[in-house]
């Protein structure tokens, strides 16, 4: 296996992430850990990896420059929609109070859950279905993180977030999208800036693209 958590927290570095904490949580959380056994040796590298079903793994400066958009300060109740294998989930369980992450995929979401217990992350509820709905039961949600593009943000999702709370979401058709920060107010969601651009898989669910 090339590469440690140590030399990604370097790239993170270097792409111009500076919360201390995100890194901090990079640099306990073996990403080898969470990503298929063919895939241990790329680990480290700051790329998507393939997981399934033609999923790839969010690649690391990206997941990192989302979650530095949520702005976590470590008591928040956070929602994320698509769980993969876990590693985000991981960092953001790191950084906040508690994590609902929700995925399509029964069998992605299996190995999260391994993966998480065998680090000892024991503030994650891991939910199988449709992220495009939310858990609703679990609202209101003080952050919302999406990891799957859309041209706008699903309905659901907005009403469970607690105004003033804040979102991240790839805007787009699945390819070539903005990652943006929107914060719930009153009337509905606001954005606040654009976090970087990128390239993602589509959002599919019932607010999303049919699958």
């Amino acid at each position: 296996m090339a590469g440690s958590s140590e030399a990604l927290v370097r790239i993170l570095r270097a792409e111009g992430v500076r919360d201390e904490r995100l890194l901090d949580a990079v640099r306990v959380t073996p990403r080898a850990d969470f990503v298929r056994a063919d895939m241990v040796w790329d680990a480290y590298d700051d790329v998507p990896l393939p997981i399934g079903h033609g999923q790839v793994t969010t690649q690391p400066s990206l997941s990192a420059r989302m979650i530095e958009g949520l702005g976590l300060s470590g008591d928040e109740h956070v929602l994320e929609i698509g769980t993969g294998l876990g590693f985000q989930t991981a960092l953001l369980a790191r950084l906040a109070a508690d994590v609902v992450t929700i995925e399509l995929r029964p069998e992605f979401s299996e190995r999260a859950r391994r993966s998480l217990a065998l680090h000892g992350i024991g503030n994650v509820e891991l939910r199988t279905g449709d992220g495009t709905c939310g858990v609703p039961g679990r609202a209101p949600y003080d952050a919302v993180l999406v990891s799957a593009a859309f041209p706008e943000v699903p309905a659901p999702l907005v009403e469970q977030l607690r105004v003033g709370g804040r979102l991240v979401q790839p805007i787009g058709t699945g390819g070539e999208e903005e990652v943006v920060l929107f914060e719930r107010v009153p009337t509905g969601l606001e954005r606040r800036r654009l976090l970087t651009l990128a390239r993602f898989v589509r959002l599919y669910g019932r607010y999303g693209y049919p699958s």
